[in-house]
């Protein structure tokens, strides 16, 4: 019974070692990885400090300007651009470029520019559609639809004119 007794106790003995041992490899990481998050972290508070100084330095700026006078002409070169959604920034970049190029597409088009289009599409008719990079007929009838709507010869082929309308249609959406 003495035995038994100092059995037990050696194996409850190494399994909770093993439980330990396991603990403490499982949880270990990298030295790299604990100093990108001390980084992070730091960054992190120094962004947050930046911030409210940023913040408190556009009100101290806006008490230093005079007020503005009711009737006063803002020269051409002052009047500030308007601003483009920046999340359309690099989808109408990419209609540029389709501009640029002189690319017309129509059904049976494939590749990543007609992906360029669905994603338009997409956003122009609030829908969540797959893009699959194949200019099928219902990319084709979204299309036709897109031009009849800004005015223009609803062929269902997309060319450098379809393009500069979905431009301006995306610059609009600010």
């Amino acid at each position: 019974m003495e035995n038994f007794k100092v059995i037990m106790f050696s194996v409850i003995t190494l399994l909770v070692l093993l439980l330990v041992g396991y603990w403490a490899v499982a949880t270990m990481e990298p030295g790299s990885t604990h100093v990108d998050k001390q980084k992070q972290k730091e960054l992190e508070q120094t962004n947050e400090e930046l911030t409210k100084e940023v913040e408190k330095l556009k009100s101290e700026l806006r008490l230093l300007q005079p007020a503005e006078e009711p009737n006063q002409v803002i020269p051409k070169e002052e009047i500030p651009k308007p601003v483009i959604n920046p999340k359309y920034q690099t989808l109408i970049n990419d209609l540029q470029k389709l501009v640029d190029d002189n690319v017309f597409m129509k059904e049976k088009s494939r590749g990543t520019r007609v992906g360029t289009l669905q994603t338009f599409l997409n956003i122009y008719n609030n829908t969540s559609k797959r893009v699959d990079n194949d200019y099928g007929k219902g990319t084709k009838t979204d299309i036709i639809n897109f031009q009849k709507a800004v005015g223009l010869t609803a062929d269902g082929e997309a060319g450098p004119s379809t393009f500069k309308k979905m431009i301006e249609w995306l610059k609009k959406q600010t």
